[in-house]
């Protein structure tokens, strides 16, 4: 048998974002934002969402001083019709949408029999329920256009139950997101969109830093290290070129796959 064609598109071509057009949800601090700012560089326009209208505006402006053609739009993606006004701005400006980053969520260390009603219902809210109703929002856009990439954040909290915090209901809400994620590639790759997961391992945020800084933080941070083979936390950056390969030409073939970035935490 001949060999096959190589496509006459070079491999650092299929990784440049050049005419797309992305939202990110969560975009305003940490890893959105990194992944804003890895998907601008690539190319991309950049919608950057946050329910804190300063902090996507910061992160909007990070991103105009780059080159990037990038707005703000503050959002509860816990409220549908803010999901809805989100993707309609994102079309309105730019006619197109090809690529959503649900990526907001929230989590706390609770103990199992501690979990209340509140609790429960507001960290599933947006950890679950949000990003469902964000893909299916983006993805009636995208299925009319025959083509767009959804990528969830996930988390190895959906794989593993972490030790030496207790976090049971963010536990279940990460795992739900990559069953979700796996069930709707499913679904939706005969209607040419793809949808994959990021599950990033400990990655240091100013908001993981304040956490390590109390005194229950520094508890349970000797465990993550001697649990990590790489004996370190994740910067935000470790993560980018896993959505810039996932929003571009070059993942076309890969749908409902959840990609773990642990520094090696789940080989255990």
């Amino acid at each position: 048998m001949a060999d096959v064609v190589l496509e006459s598109k070079g491999i650092l071509e299929r990784f440049k974002l050049d005419g797309r057009t992305a939202l990110v949800t969560g975009a305003g601090q940490g890893i959105g934002r990194a992944y804003a700012h890895a998907l601008g560089e690539a190319g991309a326009k950049v919608a950057v969402v946050d329910i804190g209208q300063a902090f996507a505006d910061e992160v909007a402006h990070e991103l105009a001083n780059k080159g990037v053609d990038a707005i703000a739009i503050a959002a509860d993606v816990t409220k549908l019709d803010q999901i809805q006004r989100m993707v309609d701005t994102v079309v309105q400006k730019w006619g197109a949408l090809t690529i959503g980053v649900n990526n907001a969520g929230i989590g706390n260390w609770t103990a199992a029999l501690e979990v209340d009603e509140h609790n429960w219902d507001s960290i599933n809210a947006l950890n679950l329920r949000g990003v469902f109703f964000c893909a299916q929002t983006e993805a009636r856009v995208m299925t009319g256009a025959g083509y767009g990439k959804i990528i969830n954040t996930a988390s190895i909290s959906g794989t593993i139950a972490n030790t030496p915090q207790q976090q049971v209901v963010y536990n279940t809400t990460k795992a739900g997101v990559a069953h979700m994620t796996r069930t709707l590639a499913g679904e939706w790759a005969p209607l040419g969109v793809r949808v994959n997961s990021i599950s990033p391992g400990y990655t240091r945020t100013k908001l993981v830093d304040d956490l390590l800084a109390t005194p229950a933080g520094q508890k349970v941070l000797p465990t993550w290290m001697a649990m990590t083979p790489q004996g370190k936390m994740a910067e935000v950056t470790d993560l980018q070129g896993a959505v810039v390969y996932l929003a571009g030409e070059a993942s076309d073939f890969m749908t409902g796959h959840d990609m773990i970035i642990d520094g090696g935490y789940c080989v255990w």
